[in-house]
């Protein structure tokens, strides 16, 4: 049984034979994720050598989890493309400009699952879909279920880390440019990086 993904009769009759785990019970509720303790990046590789990495400073996001019946729960984020951060301004100028993301006509990447399963332990697979610009495909993100904590500051939060590949022309996303040794500036795969802290909200 899965944490995330939007009820269909199949969830329904798989998860009414399994017993219910009290400590997902526990978890049933409305989250919002924390942007300050949570970060969603990417991972390319740059010139066929080396891999650049980068984050989105800015992105928020909800999880309304259902212990009892995990199939009914729902994961929703948003990012805010204008917030790339690769560690170089004028890199993180072409992806914000027309060749990349167009980030003043297409200023969100949205993500909003659609259904999960349990891989073994505290391992989910996430589908839903993803919007770029305005392309949306399925995407299937791998989840581990890092656990809860109540904070100094009395939220209950859970954790979650994972990730992702893309090719990134599939959203259209194909600027490139010619090495003279061969091959290309920047690949098409894409890994995408998730970790992933939300705070229950109040009753």
């Amino acid at each position: 049984m899965g944490l995330f993904g939007r009820k269909n009769t199949e969830s329904a009759v798989a998860t009414a034979t399994l017993p219910v785990d009290p400590a997902l019970a526990a978890l049933t509720g409305d989250y919002t994720i924390d942007p300050a303790h949570s970060s969603i990046g990417f991972t390319v590789r740059h010139a066929m050598v080396t891999n650049v990495r980068g984050t989105f400073a800015e992105h928020e996001g909800t999880l309304k989890l259902d212990g009892s019946d995990p199939g009914a729960s729902t994961a929703s984020i948003d990012v805010r493309i204008a917030s790339i951060d690769t560690g170089i301004a004028d890199r993180d100028g072409h992806l914000r400009s027309g060749d990349f993301f167009d980030a003043e006509q297409f200023p969100l990447m949205s993500f909003r699952s659609t259904s999960a399963e349990q891989l073994g332990g505290d391992k989910y697979r996430i589908t839903g879909d993803l919007t770029i610009k305005d392309v949306t495909k399925p995407l299937a993100i791998d989840l581990e279920f890092n656990g809860t904590a109540t904070d100094v500051y009395g939220n209950e939060r859970v954790g979650f880390e994972g990730s992702a590949e893309i090719l990134r022309s599939a959203w259209g996303l194909t600027w490139n440019a010619a090495l003279e040794t061969g091959g290309v500036m920047v690949s098409d795969k894409v890994k995408l990086n998730f970790d992933i802290s939300a705070i229950k909200n109040a009753a």
